[in-house]
């Protein structure tokens, strides 16, 4: 686990960014002390493509419009 304080992190965001990304942990530290951890972000459970197909999800838009999608939306928006 590495261990960085709020200085050392400012100056390596990006690549400390990186290796959270990787799957390591971050401790971020305050005079010494462990005050923030920075890890890997959890995977999302509903994937857009899969809840689409499955009926989970409805498109904005419905299918078959033609090209006529432009027109819908100016109707959803009130002519904004």
């Amino acid at each position: 686990m590495k261990r960085l304080s709020i200085h050392e992190l400012k100056a390596q965001l990006s690549g400390a960014i990186s290796d959270a990304a990787s799957g390591q942990t971050i401790v971020i530290t305050r005079h010494n002390e462990p005050v923030a951890q920075l890890g890997p972000a959890q995977a999302r459970g509903v994937r857009r493509g899969n809840a689409v197909g499955s009926g989970r999800l409805t498109p904005v838009i419905p299918r078959g419009t033609r090209g006529r999608y432009l027109e819908l939306l100016g109707e959803d928006r009130g002519g904004r």
